[in-house]
């Protein structure tokens, strides 16, 4: 059966084939456009700028990290004692304690010098001078004057020995206000600590990643935070002159360390 058109059906059908046409092809264009590439931007301004994409690529892909904190404690035998000690006084004036005093430091220095101290291990620490007063009087009926001093001793060996001549040189004006054990080398005992710091901040590291269900990755940083030094250890002593050697137990002191590690996962 034969169809015809009149013109204006004809124009109607064939501008419909045009538009039917002109769909395809920008719905073919964009298809393989899309396969090949993403647009940066549109000339109107509109899609995705590269700089949002490789932003957005760069949250999305960013690893993972653990950070822990790990402790290292060691323990050692202080190998020093620090004497700190002095000489009190009362004379009818300041002129005469004073020199009692300065008499009674004299010896006890000799005699510390004498047992083997080092001149440079004794330090004069401090140097006081006040009036007595009796009761209900403004008038002073004599001075008193304390003069002390620190000894470091580096053999504890020989500690005990040399606090009961420097005494037993003092008299009966010896003050003995304290002493204190020290360690001087820690360089071997702090690199035990930072290896022990390691392993347990690994540790902890460890147990986190398996708690994720994922495998511990290598460290990305590690910061050593600061040591704790250790703490002298002080011991009260008598102002009595001994008549042996004065005993010396060094005991132990702690050292600290504690770094920050991050591991990636």
């Amino acid at each position: 059966m034969a169809v015809s058109f009149t013109p204006a059906y004809r124009a109607l059908a064939v501008g419909g084939l045009a538009a039917a046409a002109l769909i395809g092809a920008f719905a073919l264009g964009s298809s393989r456009g899309g396969a090949a590439t993403s647009p940066t931007a549109s000339p109107s301004g509109g899609g995705t700028p590269a700089d949002t994409r490789s932003a957005a690529l760069t949250a999305a892909t960013q690893a993972a990290r653990i950070t822990v904190t790990g402790t290292g404690n060691v323990t050692g035998t202080p190998n020093q004692l620090v004497l700190a000690m002095g000489v009190q006084v009362t004379g009818s004036s300041v002129g005469s304690a004073l020199a009692d005093a300065n008499g009674a430091v004299s010896r006890v220095t000799a005699a510390l010098r004498a047992d083997g101290v080092a001149a440079a291990d004794i330090q004069t620490s401090g140097l006081s001078i006040w009036p007595n007063y009796p009761d209900n009087s403004q008038t002073p009926n004599g001075y008193s004057v304390s003069e002390s001093l620190t000894a470091t001793l580096d053999s504890l060996a020989a500690a005990g020995t040399q606090i009961d001549a420097a005494v037993h040189a003092g008299g009966d004006a010896t003050t003995v206000s304290g002493i204190s054990l020290n360690l001087t080398d820690t360089s071997a005992l702090l690199a035990q600590a930072r290896a022990r710091a390691v392993a347990d901040a690994t540790a902890k590291a460890a147990q986190y990643a398996r708690a994720l269900g994922e495998p511990l990755g290598p460290v990305v940083s590690i910061t050593d935070q600061a040591s704790a030094q250790p703490l002298p250890v002080y011991a009260a002593a008598s102002s009595a002159a001994a008549k042996a050697s004065v005993p010396i137990s060094p005991g132990t002191q702690q050292l600290s360390v504690s770094i920050t590690v991050v591991f990636a996962v």
